[in-house]
């Protein structure tokens, strides 16, 4: 049986005379300084002020390279430095630079990182410029308001049919204009009359004004009453929030980021909201990815390799990048209902 042995470093051989590894932590960074084969290992804080004296300290020892993990989010305060500071980092997957076992400590780490990157065996993760990292920060947040808001309506059609009220199963929005105007009648009012849902009702209802009264009569007490107007007002204030973020994400994107948005965008199952969040993450420079297959691959949407013995086992897709992989789904999916794909299914055959 095979035993796994720890990666062999060649001394002989520097691709970086001067570099560093740096372990991240959320309130302490073990930073280790390689020159030659002499290793000098620091701890610094995660204050500004401390990073700054770090990136100092690095600059007097005329650092080439630095290499540090992708910790959660604790390398980013990192790369803001190092990035104002003109000093070359890369961020590296952890699954990529395993420690020999047994020998696991923050300062082993960091030299492990630091002898790993003075022989060239680190592979950078993509980083991109400050411009589109904003932009993106500004799309995944209203990316998470958006399955915030989609969480409460959810609860609020729960909360509905807990109540008798079986309005979801006539209407395909249950936050659209005529749909509000009906939770409200029921709401503000004990009793109502057909003529009322009538007036209420949309002519594109598939439902005709009987139906939707029928529908709407449950059992509903004072308290349900007073919950169902607080999730409704807590519906539009999360509304009105997503609205200012689009005008935030419109107002900060350059008209090269709209003009690549544009162009998505009619792609079929693809809206703006989507187009925007796929610039926001791939960046409109193609050229770091060098084919299709590779930026397929880095969006998680590749299946993995796994055979042995000329036998193909499970592939399952690495995570990668869960916010691009989980937007190019949904427009799959989305594209899979159009008229589109069925005519372009029915023309390839």
């Amino acid at each position: 049986m095979k035993k796994n042995h720890p990666l062999k470093i060649d001394p002989e051989e520097s691709i970086y005379e001067r570099c560093a590894g740096i372990d991240v932590h959320k309130k302490m960074i073990t930073v280790c300084l390689r020159i030659g084969r002499r290793t000098q290992v620091k701890e610094f804080g995660t204050l500004t002020c401390e990073l700054r004296e770090m990136a100092a300290w690095l600059k007097e020892n005329d650092v080439q390279m630095v290499a540090m993990e992708s910790t959660g989010s604790y390398w980013k305060p990192l790369y803001n430095v190092f990035e104002q500071e003109g000093i070359r980092a890369m961020v590296v997957n952890a699954g990529h630079m395993k420690s020999v076992p047994g020998r696991k400590t923050d300062i082993k780490d960091a030299e492990w990182i630091a002898k790993l990157l003075s022989q060239g065996l680190l592979k950078s993760s993509f980083i991109p410029d400050r411009e589109q990292r904003e932009l993106r920060d500004l799309t995944r947040f209203r990316k998470s308001q958006i399955e915030e808001r989609a969480r409460t309506l959810n609860r609020l059609q729960k909360m509905l049919e807990g109540a008798n009220i079986k309005l979801s199963s006539w209407v395909s929005d249950i936050d659209g204009k005529s749909a509000t105007q009906l939770l409200e009648l029921i709401i503000g009012k004990e009793e109502f009359t057909v003529q009322e849902v009538e007036r209420l009702r949309h002519f594109n209802m598939k439902a005709d004004s009987d139906e939707l009264f029928k529908s709407l009569e449950g059992i509903v007490t004072p308290i349900q009453r007073e919950l169902f107007t607080h999730i409704m007002n807590v519906i539009k204030e999360q509304t009105a929030q997503i609205e200012k973020t689009e005008c935030l994400i419109i107002g900060y994107m350059t008209q090269a980021y709209q003009e690549a948005a544009d162009a998505i965008d009619a792609i079929p199952g693809i809206g703006q909201i989507s187009a925007q969040q796929i610039i926001a993450e791939i960046g409109i420079d193609m050229g770091r990815f060098p084919s299709a297959a590779h930026l397929s691959n880095w969006a998680g949407l590749c299946p993995g390799n796994n055979e042995s013995a000329g036998k193909r086992k499970s592939g399952k897709t690495n995570y990668a990048n869960k916010t691009l992989k989980s937007t190019l789904t949904q427009c799959a999916q989305a594209v899979k209902k159009t008229r589109v794909a069925f005519s372009m299914r029915n023309t390839s055959v």
